[in-house]
Formats: structure tokens, sequence, C-alpha cells
């Protein structure tokens, strides 16, 4: 098992989301004295230029960024589950309307399509959430309608369909335990790409805005001082990089366990 990206996912949620327990400086607190001050005793991950305190900051991101990632890729997964095992089973027209609407979503780059929706509304956390999830489904919809082809054409479905068991029992007793492990890589990948939309976008000024903030934007305020203040954009890329390594070393292992059992089989 890949104990050390476990330990690391776990380390930094535990940060994000439980940190500003044990780390009581505030996020928001404005010190003329401390501007870009390095990292110091006093302030682990250095201060950024106006003089705000970055652990406290990358913690406070730290929630967002995986929230909607989280978020996202939760919502993503379904969809693509949904779509994914209705085209595959059902097969006829509802495939062929599958496939023509995976084609239109594919025929634009996935980035440039979030920068249109994002360029028009308002982006919040939800909002985010909402717009990678359309963006992001395709991928895992595919891999499961094919998987779920597969296992249509096996005979005990095939006699399960002639008994006239209903489709929803086949799916969720038949389907389900042999799909799962496609859902659950397909889902730590989401994470880590959902994560590096959002840090994108907000990177771009088309994310999350002030008061808020995430990895992506604290390490969009750095880019202007990176030259004298190469701290500020460090730890929460260090952050981003961190978690996506973590996340794709976790669905390498799953996938490896997969391949496995289907040799077997």
């Amino acid at each position: 098992m890949p104990y050390v990206s476990i330990a690391i996912l776990v380390l930094i949620i535990f940060l994000s989301f439980f940190g500003d327990l044990f780390y009581n400086k505030s996020a928001y607190e404005l010190n003329k004295e401390a501007i870009l001050l390095p990292p110091s005793l006093d302030h682990p991950f250095g201060t950024d230029r106006l003089g705000r305190d970055l652990l406290a900051r990358v913690i406070k991101g730290g929630k967002i960024s995986l929230t909607i990632g989280v978020g996202s890729a939760l919502i993503a997964s379904f969809i693509g589950l949904i779509a994914g095992v209705s085209a595959g089973y059902f097969r006829g027209k509802i495939d062929k309307s599958f496939v023509i609407i995976v084609d239109l979503f594919l025929t634009f780059p996935t980035f440039f399509l979030l920068l249109a929706l994002v360029s028009y509304i308002e982006a919040s956390s939800l909002v985010l959430i909402v717009v990678i999830s359309i963006t992001g489904w395709m991928t895992t919809a595919r891999m499961i309608r094919s998987e779920s082809f597969a296992i249509a054409s096996k005979p005990f479905i095939k006699i399960l369909q002639i008994a006239k068991t209903p489709s929803y029992k086949i799916i969720l007793k038949y389907f389900a335990p042999l799909i799962a492990p496609i859902f659950f890589i397909s889902f730590t990948f989401g994470v880590g790409g959902a994560i590096l939309s959002e840090s994108g976008l907000s990177f771009l000024g088309l994310g999350i805005v002030p008061p808020q903030m995430s990895w992506g934007s604290i390490l969009s305020e750095g880019k202007e001082v990176i030259d004298i203040a190469w701290w500020v954009s460090f730890f929460p890329g260090l952050m981003i990089f961190l978690i996506t390594f973590s996340l794709i070393n976790i669905s390498d292992y799953l996938q490896s366990i997969t391949n496995k059992k289907e040799k077997l089989i």
C-alpha cells in the first residue's frame, strides 16, 4: 500500500480542517511591521505582502480547495456512473444519446469550457463545485460505459434478463460490485483534477475571490513578489502538489489491485 501517500493525505486534510484549533493566528489580520517576512519560528510559512500569516492562510484556503475538490469529484463521478451504466446496460437509443452528449462536451477543451462558464457567473465554492463537476464527468462515464458493456454481455446477465429480473436489481446486485473499483479510481483522480482546475481558475482571477481564499488564490497573490518572496507561492503550490501526487499514487494502487483481480477472473 502507498503508506506515505495516505499519511500525507491524512496530514493535509487534518491540517486544513483542524489546524486552526492548534494554530490560532488570524488569516486576515494585517500587520505593516511583518510584510514579506521569510519563514521563521513566529511565522512558519512566512508572511505575504500585507503582513498576513501565510500558514494561517494556507490552513484556511485548504478547507475551500479540498471541499471544492471532493464535492465536484463526487458529483462528477456519480453523474458518470449513472450515465455510463445506463448507456452500457440499456444500449440502443440511450447509448446513442450518451455518445452524442459526451462527444459534444469533448468538442470543447475542458479548461476553456470552465473559463467560459465561470466568466459569466460570479464565482463561489458552490458555483465552482457545480461548474467543475459539469465539465469533468465524461471520462468516468466512458470508462464505466465500456465496463458495463462487458458485464452486460456475460451469460449470467442474459439469463437474469430472460428471467425478467428487474433492471435495478441486476444493476445494484451485479453491476455495482464490479464497477466499484473503476468508480473509486475515477473519484480519486477527479479530486486531484478538480483541485488543479480550481487552482488554475483562482490563479487567473476567475475562481475564489477575497475575502475568501484557496490554495490557488494564495498562489496567485504570490506571483507578483515571487522574485523577492518565494515562500508566498511555494507553500500553497507545495500543498497542491502533495495532495495531487498522493491521490494519483493511491489511484495507481487501486488500479493495480483491480488489474490483478481481472487477471484472476
